[in-house]
């Protein structure tokens, strides 16, 4: 537990003293303001080359537990606390956080000023930061010139595997960087859910025969992923699509939208979003650095916006038999308001076997 600096691409130094593994770590600075879920953020794959900084002040309360990962392995490239619990009480712990991040390999830093680390990021935006036990080491070019690269391609699985063999519907899930709660809440609802890598071609991806296709969240920048928006191009009008956070991104570049970034983005389980057609205000959890420009997107209508600072929060494209939403209705450890949003897309898949049997 010795001293450990945290140094922004602003020349700002914060000093707090290291958990987890040794080293240094370089990456993009976030926040995410989720009170519990922290197992969850650690092993969302969404978080690729990203520093993670919880704004919730006691982390690691109830220890890890195996259970409720959502992917075999953390990509976080360090993870900054307040404070964080040693002794753990919860009759499913598996680990300490501290024995995890020894585990997979990523730098801690607690006892630091995370109000205030926040409010920079709030303030300034999203900036790139290293982590580091020797200030002389240290290179703001480099810093400066961190971008997150390849992120997709690092996070996908490379081999495809199946769900619930033999259900009634046949779904496949394009792994971007999926949190293992989607196919599981798929699975729920009579879907035989084949989670393929991100490399599929629309011909492997219509040779399965599926009955809907789900684009999964992921890490980066939408915009960099020319090949996978390609194929669901292809895709569009052939099969019912349900796309979620990146897939929700990847599905509106496809129909000839456009992507920005956020100044901070949206990363917690209370971000507000609200229902164009009914005016219901739905709480969310979300974890996403860009958004869909829903005036761009000329072939869909925008069925959802956050209720903070109006960006596009969902798209419906009624001529495509498709939809997607930034936000994440598979959230555990929550929040469970918009879990219906699997039952349409059952819905839509129903519909769509129905108009074929005619």
């Amino acid at each position: 537990m010795g001293d450990i600096y945290i140094v922004l691409q602003n020349k700002t130094v914060f000093k707090g003293k290291s958990f987890g593994a040794e080293g240094e770590a370089l990456g993009e600075l976030v926040f995410t303001t989720g009170m519990g879920g922290y197992i969850e953020t650690l092993t969302d794959p969404s978080y690729y080359g990203q520093i993670v900084i919880q704004t919730f002040p006691l982390i690691g309360n109830y220890g890890m537990i195996e259970e409720d990962f959502e992917s075999e392995r953390s990509v976080v490239k360090a993870y900054v606390v307040r404070e964080y619990c040693e002794k753990p009480s919860n009759f499913r712990c598996d680990m300490t956080l501290d024995d995890y991040l020894k585990k997979e390999g990523i730098v801690g830093v607690f006892n630091v000023d995370t109000r205030e680390l926040t409010k920079i990021i709030r303030e300034n935006g999203v900036m790139n930061a290293k982590i580091t036990a020797d200030l002389s080491t240290i290179d703001y070019e480099e810093i400066e010139n961190y971008k997150i690269v390849d992120s997709v391609p690092s996070v996908s699985r490379k081999e495809a595997y199946r769900v619930n063999e033999g259900a009634e519907h046949k779904v496949v899930l394009l792994d971007y960087g999926v949190k293992g709660n989607i196919p599981h809440e798929l699975a729920l609802r009579g879907c035989e859910v084949i989670i393929c890598p991100h490399s599929c071609t629309a011909e492997q991806i219509l040779a399965l025969g599926p009955d809907g296709v789900m684009l999964s969240n992921g890490p980066g920048d939408p915009a960099d992923n020319v090949f996978e928006i390609g194929v669901l191009r292809e895709l569009l009008g052939k099969v019912p699509i349900f796309g979620i956070c990146l897939g929700h991104q990847l599905l509106a570049l496809a129909a000839g939208g456009k992507t920005v970034k956020l100044k901070y983005g949206h990363r917690g389980a209370n971000q507000p979003v609200k229902c164009v057609e009914t005016g219901r205000v739905y709480i969310s959890s979300q974890n996403h650095g860009y958004a869909v420009d829903a005036s761009s997107v000329k072939s869909g209508t925008e069925s959802f916006f956050n209720a903070n600072d109006n960006t596009n929060e969902g798209v419906d494209y009624p001529a495509f038999n498709a939809f997607s939403v930034q936000f994440h209705p598979e959230a555990c450890a929550g929040p469970l308001d918009a879990k219906w949003l699997f039952d349409r897309f059952v819905d839509k898949m129903n519909a769509n076997k129905a108009r074929a049997a005619m």
